[in-house]
């Protein structure tokens, strides 16, 4: 199997490199990720400025100023060759429940893998300790595809609790919960008297059902969620089509 291994939290990240490690027992893994932390930068790409490459000793590529979805674009399209099997994108630091999704690094790069025709998986610890619980988490899921593709179409969203191995209770197949919004902004004045803002923690929890992917982690199981990216809300289009007719909107010009 071969691996192209991204990240949001940056190619010297500890989460990186230790599933990098485990994966390496078994496949081929080329880590192609941002020089410095991303997080947050969803699946934003950079197209008014150049993307350079800095290769280490060991292989592994740091994309110089480039988002999670850079480094898979790149990964993908010419720096991995032959291409890879599968994206996979983690360990983040940090869990990727809910309404994250929209702002994730991790899950974009997992998108962008998807987006480009491959397999993907988005790993997060929720912590910042027991990288090595979610390595073997993702490592168990990896030859699990080996032995049975998986061909949904999606990419899947593994969300691991911050435990010992031995404290896992098991994987759950949830869905996204939701936060209420975010309304938190830190402003601080620097030495010239000017305002500086800095963006809040996410909101609290809102829908944290026992289907949802907040729920099995709290609860000390691995969530698994299929993501898709087409964000067509089919159930919204004949409540549209009713309300444009009701509105006479298509005679207005």
């Amino acid at each position: 199997m071969r691996i192209l291994l991204s990240n949001d939290d940056g190619i010297h990240a500890p989460g990186i490199q230790v599933l990098a490690s485990a994966l390496r027992e078994f496949a081929e893994v080329q880590i192609v990720a941002p020089d410095h932390n991303r997080s947050g930068a969803s699946n934003s790409l950079t197209l008014e400025t150049p993307l350079r490459t800095f290769v280490y000793p060991d292989g592994d590529i740091a994309v110089q100023m480039g988002t999670p979805t850079d480094c898979v674009y790149l990964g993908v399209n010419v720096l991995m060759r032959p291409k890879p099997d599968i994206v996979i994108s983690g360990i983040n630091a940090g869990a990727n429940l809910g309404d994250d999704v929209i702002y994730s690094g991790t899950v974009a790069a997992a998108m962008e893998g998807r987006h480009l025709g491959l397999p993907a998986l988005a790993v997060s610890l929720d912590g910042h300790q027991h990288y090595n619980t979610a390595a073997v988490v993702t490592c168990s899921l990896l030859r699990a595809l080996q032995r049975e593709p998986l061909r949904t179409g999606r990419i899947l969203n593994v969300n691991v609790p911050d435990l010992p191995l031995d404290k896992i209770k098991g994987i759950r197949v949830t869905r996204c919960g939701s936060r209420y919004p975010a309304d938190k902004v830190i402003s601080q004045q620097d030495p010239r008297g000017h305002t500086l803002y800095w963006i809040g923690p996410p909101g609290e929890q809102f829908d944290a059902g026992p289907d949802t992917d907040f729920a099995a982690v709290e609860e000390g199981y691995v969530s698994v969620t299929a993501l898709h990216v087409d964000l067509t809300a089919h159930g919204a289009q004949d409540v549209v089509a009713h309300w444009l007719t009701k509105t006479e909107v298509n005679k207005e010009w």
